[in-house]
């Protein structure tokens, strides 16, 4: 039993050992991600007051599709490092969908079996790339939303601690620094220090308070913007109502100086506008981040430099039934 044992943990070493090399090739998958685009938005925003500029950074680039791919596979490598994912172990986290992809993309890369806790009445899309993936869904509620997706996950994860690896991305502090290390360092040089204010919409909250605080220590002028769904009942995926949610442990309510909310209609007329007249086909909360940039860009002064997040890409949301609404003129 005893050389069985130490066979095992050599086998693990040595496998972590070659992850860790393999992590910084130029050549993998996972060092793809980051490093996105900085578009300027100028059609949608062309009827800002002159000498206002908004941008909006383009996540749905990355590899797996959304800026969830830097959370996901930070998670993973603090993991690793803290000998908590072993090869045996199994990824198991709730997602309304986007980390969950992120987290079966970069598992089927690294050899990682991954299990995921959504609700029930995710997409069609969300379901059918997971699978292919190679994930295991485990379906909750519809009624419970991301929260009971969340729930679910806590309760597997404490009946089975020796099968499965749990990030808990609501209360995992690697989340928010892959947007401190990565993201909001991007911003900041692409826009040569010249941003404003940061505008983003919350889920686990990661994005906004990474980049915001990242931001605000190059800058502490910066102007940190939260954005919510303005009811409980939406439609703005991966984004919650803090309000009647389960509050992520990661958030801090003080960072952001001031808080926007989004009605889901508006997002969607402003995922088709993105698409049609910037050419950028993304999904709803990307909708909802530059609606509520613009809103806020409205009431700035001249040199105001506004950026935001594509937070996905829009093939994902195909199904849904926005798309073929009649464009608003």
């Amino acid at each position: 039993m005893r050389s069985q044992s130490q066979a095992r943990r050599t086998q693990t070493k040595i496998a972590l050992q070659e992850r860790a090399r393999v992590v910084k090739g130029q050549n993998d998958l996972w060092a793809q991600i980051g490093n996105t685009p900085l578009l300027r938005l100028r059609r949608v925003a062309q009827e800002l007051p002159e000498g206002i500029e908004v941008f909006a950074k383009a996540e749905h680039l990355n590899p797996g599709g959304s800026v969830k791919d830097r959370p996901a596979l930070a998670m993973i490598l603090a993991g690793e490092r803290a000998g908590l994912l072993t090869p045996d172990k199994i990824i198991l986290d709730a997602t309304s969908g986007n980390t969950g992809i992120a987290y079966a993309m970069l598992g089927a890369a690294r050899g990682y079996r991954v299990a995921l806790c959504l609700p029930a009445n995710a997409n069609v899309e969300r379901k059918r790339m997971l699978r292919l993936y190679g994930a295991e869904l485990i379906e909750t509620d519809p009624q419970t939303g991301a929260d009971g997706a969340q729930l679910r996950a806590q309760e597997i994860a404490a009946r089975e601690p020796q099968t499965y690896f749990y990030p808990d991305q609501y209360n995992n502090d690697a989340n928010w620094r892959a947007h401190y290390e990565g993201t909001g360092a991007e911003i900041w040089t692409q826009t040569e220090g010249r941003v404003t204010h940061f505008v983003a919409g919350m889920g686990t909250s990661g994005t906004l308070m990474g980049i915001g605080r990242r931001l605000k220590e190059h800058n502490s002028r910066v102007r940190v913007v939260a954005v919510q769904p303005d009811s409980p009942l939406h439609g703005l995926e991966g984004m919650k109502h803090y309000a009647t949610a389960i509050v992520p442990g990661i958030y801090d309510p003080s960072l952001a100086d001031a808080q926007l909310e989004v009605a889901t209609e508006d997002a969607y007329t402003m995922a088709r506008r993105l698409a049609r007249e910037e050419g950028l086909f993304v999904g709803i909360s990307s909708g909802a981040n530059v609606t509520a940039a613009l809103r806020l860009a409205r009431t700035l002064p001249a040199g105001s430099v506004v950026v935001t997040v594509l937070c996905d890409d829009g093939a994902r949301y195909l199904s849904e039934h926005f798309w073929e609404e009649k464009q608003d003129d």
